[in-house]
């Protein structure tokens, strides 16, 4: 296999927070309003920048917030929710977004999304969700998600970027959570080093670098849990322009020891 020759590794990288978003509405145009945000703070956009977009804003913005009230649990919801502690209308909510179980126990709802996906609660949260009757879920179609915003960015500003739509998992073999790509348009979702040389002249056999993953957990530094900065520009990532998706990044069945 031919190995991707890769850019020169950057001598600085800027994580650029916009701290002046408003809150996001249904509808809401992500695009035009990080443009503006740019705008205000001075930081502009240029050509190769990175857009890192928080999962919830996405959800916010395309409607994929759910409101509890409406929702009526299953008697599997209501089983589960009992060993969970767990609000059934939740439970249900989690079940309807999901294409398969993985585990349930009273700590833990891990489950398979339609977009293949293997995440908590196959990714429906209730943070940073205004109202405690809603949740939210995860986008229909992420790396649409992305194209859209690269496309509307371009016709607003003329400027070529790329965009990451992030969300929060936790990870096997390691404790606690980070930034992953979800969504991607316009970068280099995977660099693969299969079937070239390190600098000993080794050959390198299963080196794939997972750049989409790495941009994500970059710009979760700065996002924050709590810190309501909900988009940040990745600037002097040296990545290839290309037409990947973060649906690259899903490990095959086959190849999935924890199946």
């Amino acid at each position: 296999m031919k190995s991707q020759s890769p850019p020169p590794a950057p001598s600085q990288i800027e994580i650029i927070p916009l701290r002046s978003l408003p809150e996001i509405s249904r509808g809401d145009d992500l695009a035009l309003l990080v443009t503006e945000a740019v705008a205000r703070e001075k930081t502009g956009l240029q050509p190769g920048d990175v857009c890192v977009l928080a999962q919830k804003i996405v959800s916010k913005a395309e409607g994929q917030l759910v409101c509890l009230r409406e929702v009526t649990p299953s008697p599997l919801a209501r089983s589960w929710a009992r060993i969970r502690r767990e609000d059934p209308r939740f439970i249900e909510v989690v079940l309807r977004e999901s294409s398969r179980v993985v585990r349930m126990t009273e700590r833990a709802f891990l489950a398979e999304t339609r977009h293949g996906f293997v995440c908590a609660n196959a990714g429906v949260d209730r943070s940073n969700i205004p109202g405690k009757e809603w949740v939210s879920c995860l986008p229909a179609d992420p790396d649409a998600s992305a194209r859209r915003f690269v496309r509307r960015v371009r016709q607003l500003t003329g400027v070529s970027v790329g965009a990451i739509i992030s969300d929060t998992f936790g990870r096997a073999w390691r404790l606690g959570q980070a930034n992953v790509a979800i969504g991607a348009s316009g970068i280099e979702v995977i660099r693969d080093l299969r079937g070239g040389k390190d600098r000993y002249g080794h050959s390198l056999r299963s080196t794939m670098l997972a750049v989409a993953d790495e941009l994500a957990a970059a710009a979760g530094l700065v996002m924050g849990k709590s810190e309501q900065i909900p988009a940040v520009i990745v600037r002097g990532h040296r990545s290839a322009r290309a037409h990947g998706s973060a649906r690259e990044l899903i490990r095959p069945p086959a190849e999935d020891l924890f199946r």
